[in-house]
């Protein structure tokens, strides 16, 4: 089995088992001619600066250059990002990334003065352009989108401003990303037979997945007291990414970096604070399923070393990545042929960046791109690494079917639709793997990965959305986030969330320091509202059959077409109303009683 013995050099990794990016450009050489080509690129589309409104043949040829270099752009950039993350030691890829940076935003300063000229088209002015030129209409979504911004544009003199302010705004993130993946190390963790266990950000849960509780907690404290060590460096990072979103919040006229976040996807605020309300009602279940963890692990004190580690080690099994590939198209059968047929392409065709290597990304991710999707992973052979897998590939499909079925700038869907086709693929994947075993034991193993899903996705990322929201609030008002700010919020927030059962462990209150997602500008909550969608959605699919998965292949289709919420309520949800939380809850606590029955039967 594909167990970690060591951490390999990508070299040593086998070709068949990394990502084809040689699909996207045949080698490095043809990248940088084709960067070469973008200053010419924004020339052509500066030229068009002061004439938006000469006319609609005017109008439409900018547009349509435009769809056009934003193509060549995502290409260029899914190319050096891909190749930077395969390894982030990697000079060179760090290099053109930063390159394609800057040409991005030279170009996007070049190109400031298409939002203020659009907006300045009167109603009537544009209809009759609709009207003399109906290849308009291929763009009509988007220069609606564009306009409903209008009291959030500046002048053009400003908008270039901005603009050119975009490569500075990136640098907390990109100075974490570097911080955390490639400059951090951290000591070996030390399991209870005395054998050294090498420790990254890869690496790590799968130490806490280990029964050794001694490598489990020697792994847990070799992380975060690592961390702790950079705790001011940390904070830092992160004062400056909210600074940085208040500032072009304020600048944009929008009360706050939260609510220009959320206008900017389409995505009521109400949903935000819906889910958090949400579940601090059902805060109960979770408390109660802490309580049942330490019951069933048998322990005095149940801490956050042994929230990861299954409840049922007697059906804990390694899984090789060719049999989780076989299994998750097993499971995706309810999705239709079609689907599958996809699904197979990217399983045979190097889609998939499978093992971990040294220097590359931890984590795991769907990046769309014109040729194909690529998806990264730090396959591990665990169960989790398995729905891992069913989960990308959601993305990855989701990502294909929308570039297949729109036109480029309508193709890419917004982030809050994003992890519902990647959740409902795990979730259908749950439903399989239930249906088809008898034996007890692997039963109750299954629920309680279905039940630490409920815990990582609906309580973990609604917890983190909470922290989210309320350190950028403080931002808002002017405090600095420092360590000590952080550490106490955050830890203020695991002990409301998991409840009297757990030692909250000093070490959590820093968990803060490595989680990408607060670099993500407001994105977790949306982990959670997915979750609870498709559960929705994988319990009408297997109840209706043929219409539901119409419908769900109507809205993998639908890229950004229409607002995130009418995409899904096509496919059968309404995320405006609490049910959907609601109902998911419901059924965390319907596991939690099968649990209870299975482990006392």
């Amino acid at each position: 089995m594909e167990e970690i013995t060591k951490i390999r050099s990508r070299e040593e990794i086998p070709v068949e088992d990394t990502w084809a990016t040689e699909d996207m450009y045949p080698s490095d050489e043809a990248w940088e001619a084709e960067l070469a080509t973008l200053e010419g690129e924004k020339a052509l589309l500066s030229g068009f600066a002061g004439h938006l409104a000469d006319g609609p043949e005017k109008l439409l040829d900018y547009l349509s250059n435009m769809e056009r270099v934003d193509s060549k752009v995502d290409l260029l950039g899914n190319y050096c990002m891909r190749k930077a993350d395969q390894d982030t030691r990697e000079a060179k890829y760090q290099a053109m990334s930063g390159r394609f940076m800057s040409a991005v935003v030279s170009l996007g300063a070049a190109t400031s003065f298409e939002t203020p000229e659009i907006l300045a088209i009167s109603e009537e002015t544009l209809a009759g352009f609709y009207a003399a030129c109906p290849e308009l209409e291929r763009y009509r979504r988007y220069l609606t989108n564009l306009r409903r911004q209008k009291e959030h544009v500046l002048s053009p003199r400003e908008e270039k401003l901005l603009a050119a302010a975009g490569e500075m705004a990136q640098t907390p993130s990109s100075t974490f990303g570097m911080f955390s993946n490639a400059d951090l190390t951290f000591p070996d963790a030390l399991d209870s037979q005395g054998k050294a266990h090498p420790i990254s950000q890869g690496t790590y849960i799968a130490c806490q997945e280990s029964p050794d509780r001694v490598l489990r907690k020697n792994a847990f404290e070799s992380l975060y007291h690592t961390f702790a060590q950079f705790k001011n460096t940390a904070a830092s990072l992160l004062n400056s990414q909210n600074k940085q979103l208040k500032f072009f919040a304020e600048a944009r006229n929008y009360p706050n970096a939260f609510e220009a976040s959320l206008f900017r996807t389409q995505v009521p605020t109400s949903v935000y604070r819906n889910l958090i309300d949400t579940v601090h009602k059902n805060l109960d279940k979770m408390h109660r399923y802490v309580a049942l963890r330490k019951k069933l692990l048998g322990l005095e004190e149940l801490h956050f070393y042994d929230i990861y580690t299954p409840l049922v080690q007697e059906a804990d099994k390694k899984i090789p990545f060719a049999e989780a590939k076989q299994t998750v198209y097993d499971a995706l059968a309810p999705l239709g042929e079609d689907y599958r047929k996809i699904l197979k392409e990217g399983f045979d065709n190097r889609w998939i960046d499978v093992y971990q290597n040294l220097g590359k990304r931890s984590g795991a991710y769907s990046a769309g791109a014109s040729v194909h999707p690529y998806v990264l992973l730090n396959y591990s052979g665990t169960l989790d690494s398995q729905f891992t897998l069913a989960h990308e590939m959601g993305h990855a499909l989701h990502s294909y079917l929308s570039l297949k079925n729109q036109n480029f700038i309508d193709a890419h869907y917004v982030i809050f639709v994003a992890e519902v086709a990647s959740t409902c693929n795990e979730a259908l994947l749950m439903e399989y793997l239930l249906g088809k075993t008898t034996d007890k034991k692997e039963r109750a193993y299954l629920i309680n990965h279905f039940l630490d899903q409920f815990r990582g996705t609906l309580y973990r990322q609604t917890m983190f959305a909470e922290f989210e929201l309320n350190i950028g609030q403080m931002v808002a008002e002017g405090k600095t986030l420092t360590a000590e700010v952080l550490c106490q919020e955050y830890r203020r927030l695991n002990e409301l969330y998991y409840g009297p059962d757990i030692v909250v462990d000093e070490e959590i209150a820093m968990e803060w320091a490595r989680i990408p997602h607060f670099y993500y500008n407001y994105y977790v909550f949306q982990y959670a509202t997915g979750y609870s969608a498709a559960i929705a959605l994988s319990k009408r699919i297997l109840k209706e059959g043929e219409t539901a998965v119409k419908d769900y292949l109507n809205f993998l289709a639908g890229g950004c077409s229409k607002t995130p919420i009418d995409l899904l309520k096509g496919a059968g949800v309404d995320m405006t109303s609490p049910e959907p939380v609601n109902q998911a809850l419901a059924l965390f606590g319907q596991l939690l009683d099968e649990m209870e029955a299975l482990m006392e039967g």
